[in-house]
């Protein structure tokens, strides 16, 4: 999944009201995120930043990956054979958001 790099906020931007179900949309991805969909990871941990001041481009982001979702739901991983074995692989770095000097994480599964 590919999504565009979340920048800070700018000072032109504005933040998106409570009408806005931001929060819930986020609080909904969190279980995706962490035991189901691991792909998604990268893109929700950058977009959980914001959660106390979302702007519209960050709900246009959320809705991004809830419509990846919608798109790949019938997407499963397959596993044969008597020496079937799932790795998983997770890499950090700290300084990979420069802007705010955050630790991000990565997985990877073979």
């Amino acid at each position: 999944m590919v999504i565009g790099l979340v920048r800070s906020l700018e000072e032109d931007e504005e933040i998106i009201g409570l009408e806005v179900s931001y929060l819930n949309s986020i609080k909904a991805l969190v279980y995706l995120a962490s035991c189901t969909r691991p792909n998604i990871a990268f893109a929700f941990n950058l977009l959980v930043r914001y959660s106390s001041t979302p702007t519209k481009r960050h709900w246009n982001e959320v809705k991004h990956i809830l419509r990846y979702l919608r798109e790949t739901i019938k997407m499963k991983l397959f596993y044969s054979g008597s020496n079937s074995q799932l790795n998983g692989y997770e890499d950090a770095g700290y300084l990979s958001d420069p802007s705010k000097e955050r630790l991000q994480t990565s997985y990877l599964f073979t």
